[in-house]
Formats: C-alpha cells, sequence, structure tokens
C-alpha cells in the first residue's frame, strides 16, 4: 500500500513514532509493520530517503557480501557494541529481505552490494510501500512520564506513542534532513552525545595541483596514511581525485575515518603499485630510449595520464625541456620514488557538511546493544547514524542502519507482545 502523508495539525496515536525517515526509520517502519505493529513516521522535509537516494553516485550499496566477523572489522567506532544487531540482521539477511520484496541484487568489487537496476529509487521505493503514516513534522521534544516514553511534540502537534525510534541521522549532508536535531532530543533525556565529526569526507592538503588533474579519476593506486608512527594506519588499494583543496574519492574517504585532532598524518600515494622500485626505474629507462631526442615533458605519455603529467614533471624538479638522453641515473631514481612516493601533508578535513556519514552520536554505553533501547528512558530507542558507531566504504553503514533498525523493530515487538500478555 501507499504511504499516507499528512501535513494538517492533529494529534495522531499510533504504537510506535519513528523521528526521521532515513534508512534506518523507514526499515524500522517497514519491519513493524510486517509484525503487525501501527508506526508513524515523523520526517521534518516531508521527503523521506533522501540521502539513500543519493548513495552510492545513485545506485546505493545497501550492504557488503560478507560475513559479520568482516562487517565489525570495518567499522571504526564501537564495534563491539553492534554484535547483537549483526547476529539480528547479518548482510545476508538484508540482502534476502529485499530480493523477496522484488529488488534483485548484484554483488561487485569488494563485496559491494546494488540492486541489479544501479537505481538507489528501486530500494527506496520497497521501503516507501510499507503502509506507514508519513507526516510533515518536525519533533520537538520526545514526551515522557514516570522515566516512559507516552509520545513526542511536534510543531504541529502531538502524537502519542508508548515506543518511540529515535533515527534522524547524523548532521552530515544537512539538505537531505540531515541537521542534527536528534542529538538535542536525546540530550534533553539525559543522554551523552559525543562530539559529530565527519567521517568518510574529503581531505584537504598542503600540496596543491593544477586544474587539469581535478577530472582525472586516478584508478589502481596505493593510499598509505601514516601518523606519528612508522607503520601506516590505513593502506588499500583503489581510486581517489585530486581536488583543489586536496583529495577526494574512495581512498580518501575511507583514510579520513582515522584522522584526528591528535596527532599530524602524511599521505602517501603510490601510483604504480604494481612495479617494484627496480621495476620502475627499468620502465622508465627502457621508456626514455625508446625516446632518446624528445624531451622530458613529452616523454612521460606511457608512463602517466595526460592530466597528470604537468605534474609530475613539476614535482620532479627535472627541467621540462630536458632531452630524454640526458637525463641522468640519479633523476630516472628520483622520478621512480615519486612516482612510488607522492608525498602529502594533510591540514585538515573538509566540511562535516561533505561528509557521507557522520562519526559521535549518542554514546553506545547508555544503550542496551540487545535491543537498541535507551538505559535512561524505558520506550526509547535507537537506530542509525545517531548512534556513536561509523565505519568505512563498501555498504558497511548502511548495513548498520538496517541492523540497528531490525533489532529496535524486534525488541518492540516482543515488548509489546509481553504487555499484552500481562493485560489478558
Amino acid at each position: 500500500m501507499t504511504s499516507t502523508r499528512r501535513t494538517r495539525m492533529e494529534t495522531v496515536a499510533s504504537d510506535v513514532v519513528i523521528i526521521g525517515g532515513g534508512a534506518a526509520g523507514m526499515f524500522a517502519g517497514a519491519r513493524l509493520r510486517e509484525m503487525g505493529i501501527s508506526v508513524t513516521v515523523l520526517e521534518p522535509t516531508g521527503q523521506t530517503l533522501r540521502k539513500l537516494r543519493i548513495s552510492g553516485k545513485g545506485r546505493c550499496n545497501l550492504t557488503n557480501n560478507c560475513t559479520v566477523e568482516n562487517v565489525l572489522k570495518n567499522v571504526i567506532r564501537n564495534p563491539k557494541f553492534l554484535y547483537s544487531a549483526l547476529d539480528n540482521l547479518s548482510p545476508q539477511d538484508t540482502m534476502a529481505w529485499f530480493e523477496n520484496h522484488g529488488v534483485p541484487l548484484k554483488t561487485e568489487r569488494g563485496g559491494r552490494v546494488f540492486p541489479v537496476s544501479d537505481k538507489a529509487s528501486d530500494v527506496a521505493a520497497v521501503l516507501e510501500k510499507s503502509d506507514i503514516k508519513i507526516i510533515k513534522d518536525r519533533a520537538l521534544g520526545i514526551l515522557t512520564e514516570n522515566g516512559a516514553v507516552t509520545g513526542v511534540r511536534g510543531e504541529k502537534g502531538e502524537y502519542k506513542a508508548n515506543y518511540v525510534i529515535l533515527a534522524t541521522g547524523g548532521k552530515s549532508y544537512p539538505k537531505t534532513g540531515s541537521t542534527g536535531d536528534g542529538y538535542k532530543l536525546a540530550s534533553d533525556l539525559g543522554h551523552t552525545i559525543s562530539e559529530p565529526k565527519a567521517s568518510l569526507v574529503p581531505i584537504e592538503t598542503a600540496e596543491r595541483f593544477s586544474e587539469e588533474l581535478y577530472s582525472l579519476t586516478t584508478k589502481n593506486v596505493t593510499l598509505s596514511l601514516y601518523g606519528n608512527k612508522k607503520k601506516p594506519i590505513y593502506s588499500e588499494l583503489g581510486e581517489m581525485n585530486f581536488t583543489k583543496y586536496g583529495i577526494a574519492g574512495p581512498l580518501s574517504l575511507s583514510a579520513s575515518c582515522f584522522i584526528d585532532d591528535k596527532q599530524d598524518y602524511k599521505i602517501i600515494i603510490d601510483l604504480k603499485p604494481g612495479l617494484t622500485m627496480e621495476q620502475l626505474v627499468k620502465r622508465i629507462q627502457r621508456d626514455f630510449d625508446e625516446t632518446p631526442n624528445l624531451n622530458f615533458s613529452e616523454s612521460l605519455g606511457k608512463l602517466f595520464p595526460r592530466e597528470l603529467r604537468a605534474d609530475m614533471v613539476r614535482l620532479s624538479g627535472i627541467d621540462r625541456d630536458k632531452p630524454c638522453n640526458q637525463i641522468t641515473r640519479e633523476e630516472k631514481e628520483a622520478l621512480a620514488h615519486l612516482t612510488k612516493g607522492l608525498t602529502l601533508t594533510v591540514t585538515g578535513l573538509r566540511p562535516i557538511e561533505e561528509g557521507i556519514v557522520t562519526r559521535g552520536g549518542v554514546k553506545v554505553g547508555e544503550i542496551n546493544p540487545k535491543t537498541m533501547e535507551s538505559k535512561l528512558i524505558s520506550g526509547l530507542y535507537f537506530a542509525g547514524e545517531i548512534i556513536d558507531c561509523d565505519a568505512m566504504t563498501g555498504g558497511y553503514n548502511l548495513q548498520i542502519a538496517f541492523a540497528t533498525a531490525e533489532t529496535a523493530a524486534k525488541a518492540i515487538s516482543d515488548k509489546k507482545q509481553e504487555s499484552e500478555a500481562i493485560w489478558e
């Protein structure tokens, strides 16, 4: 059935009020409806799943086809908190649910799962068919009595309920509705908020590159992030982009998860990870031998993409007009070292508004990991990005959203059944 959307001021009573119409909120709503529980979703924009629709460049990487253990390895903050949630809904359970609801899926590089159609709108459509009341209203406060939830106060009225799920997301991509409202709602009830910061966000560097390079997606390179120790904090093969402020793209986003303000960082990019240093020097020598009379800047066509050549010439320190047959062995070795060790100085991260997800949020020590219920307020549950858990790219963050939503929905269903049994 099509979701009902209401905008007039009214008092609405339902079993559950979900604050936030993002991935976690809508999945929780869909599952609750399948359990026969009435649901009202409050979404201040009136438009649900806006962030999900643009995820994965509009394709929606909705989970990762891997084990629960591998999901946990890719969670940066508080992975142990998610054991029970992922036991309730594993990546395979997520895949099965969407496929059983008419969304065929496919697995791509790195286990990333997408709809076969490559349309995030297909994923959104399934969640929006769940006969949920969706009301365009902003929650101003969660109503309680004797330490238990009684409903939600909104700008347009009150919404009575015995259970509330807070699924407002974080503060990244505020145009999609992630404005951080949930942090105030939670803190007003005594919950502690770990400072929200950007995660999965482009990185700013001291070094600058030519505008021509901005259009290039640099593929099959290795990016290594270093802090104060010799061993890299993060190192991975993949894709990245140079920008006017630094670097972006998948490798940059993943590396950003490990950057904080506690130490200095540098990034080393290996542009030719498939070659050893010795092999690369021989490769450069061979290229120069084939074009002995070409000048240096014109001889790099086989080694680098066109957009990258001018910057590599500049950074090498070799005279651009120097003929190949005059370039010394030391210069060739220096070019090889630059190619396998392009070093960038990290100066910071882009603003939280540009982050894909938010690190920080409601402290996990104040949430029951087996139910997602608040340890402070009976009947209050959390799901998704508002919780202080975040992960790398690859579908892991949406998997966390769905798993915590499933856990909250199951817990509410169990609690409701227990309550009804008492009164029978």
